[in-house]
């Protein structure tokens, strides 16, 4: 009898890391790249309409980074298995991961080594993640992350449009991605300033830095 076949979608803005990632599953029969994105807004109209089994996400995507798409995909689609495939070793950028649903990590130095192995383990629903990473620790961010995670006053939708005005989007161009009002945009950016006793975009542009929202 043949394993059941995973349908896998891929999101990272470098077009060369996909076709990597994908050279690598390709050596498994029973895997099946269905769809692939280079921002987090694509990946999500992607994993909506395709509902796949795992979703292979870049931390750093533009237009919603890799933990806000784990936070709306684990809250809409709970059965997704998310994989961040980052470069990112930090303690704290894991901890808010793990805290939003993420089931594996996986530095991408590590890629050639335990790619295929992550993907194994989230086939059957088990955790992974590739480094130094014990229970102890992962049970210590967990416990850390869900009290004192970055900007969990904002909400979701504040939080994306904190990211776009820190990549430098305008409130038009931000109104045209989202579909709202010039006016709702403004709303909330002054919403989530005022949560964060932020002044000045330039300092939201260095909380967005500081909170891993945004690389600098």
């Amino acid at each position: 009898m043949s394993s059941p076949v995973r349908r896998i979608v891929l999101a990272d803005d470098h077009e060369a890391i996909r076709l990597g990632v994908r050279s690598m599953l390709s050596s498994h029969p029973d895997w099946r790249v269905i769809g692939e994105a280079s921002n987090g807004r694509d990946a999500l109209e992607i994993i909506r309409s395709t509902q796949p089994d795992i979703a292979i996400l870049d931390y750093s995507l533009p237009m919603m980074n890799g933990l806000e798409l784990t936070r709306v995909i684990k809250k809409e689609m709970p059965r997704v298995e998310v994989l961040i495939f980052t470069m990112h070793d930090r303690e704290d950028v894991l901890a808010e991961l793990l805290t939003a649903g993420a089931r594996g990590y996986l530095l991408k130095s590590d890629a050639s080594k335990h790619l295929v192995a992550a993907v194994e383990a989230l086939s059957i629903r088990r955790p992974y993640f590739s480094g130094n990473v014990s229970q102890t620790l992962l049970d210590r961010f967990i416990e850390s992350a869900a009290k004192n995670s970055a900007g969990a006053a904002l909400t979701p939708r504040e939080r994306e449009i904190v990211q776009l005005i820190a990549e430098g989007r305008l409130n038009k161009e931000i109104a045209a991605i989202l579909d709202l009002s010039i006016k709702t945009v403004e709303t909330h950016r002054a919403a989530a300033m005022h949560k964060l006793d932020l002044k000045t975009t330039a300092d939201l542009v260095r909380y967005a830095v500081r909170n891993n929202i945004i690389e600098p």
